[in-house]
């Protein structure tokens, strides 16, 4: 017997009340004995798993980094008030302070529209390249 006449032969005694079968032929020998395995197992509940894609969440808080090595400059001059303070609005293109470096100065220019919740440096500092200038809350 090939493998598929024997899965139709247990098809085809499977609803019987057969318990026991010895089938040979030619050179074959199959025993097969129905069990109650059924009858023990206990009832399983079926849970499905949802595996959802995480939502993702864009930061509302960017910094403005710097874009050179140098001093940062919270103000056109001394005797002038800073370009922004904590919890002022911005818009991309504003001028937030300048950085000089070997006589060159260079705007530090906001890319987003927000409101400043930090001044992480202060007039007169050191700053490296990266080094994060404010952050922004750009709700």
């Amino acid at each position: 017997m090939n493998p598929q006449e024997i899965k139709e032969f247990l098809k085809s005694i499977r609803e019987t009340d057969i318990e026991e079968l010895q089938y040979e032929t030619g050179g074959d020998s199959l025993y097969f004995k129905k069990s109650d395995v059924e009858a023990d197992i206990p009832e399983v509940k079926q849970e499905v798993i949802v595996k959802e894609k995480p939502i993702e969440v864009k930061p509302t808080v960017v910094a403005i980094k710097s874009t050179l090595v140098g001093t940062f400059s919270s103000a056109p001059s001394n005797d002038k008030p800073p370009f922004v303070k904590e919890g002022m609005e911005i818009l991309p293109g504003q001028k937030v302070g300048h950085i000089e470096a070997m006589k060159i100065i260079k705007d530090v220019i906001s890319k987003v529209k927000g409101k400043i919740v930090k001044v992480k440096v202060s007039n007169g500092e050191s700053v490296e390249y990266g080094q994060e200038l404010f952050l922004v809350d750009t709700k």
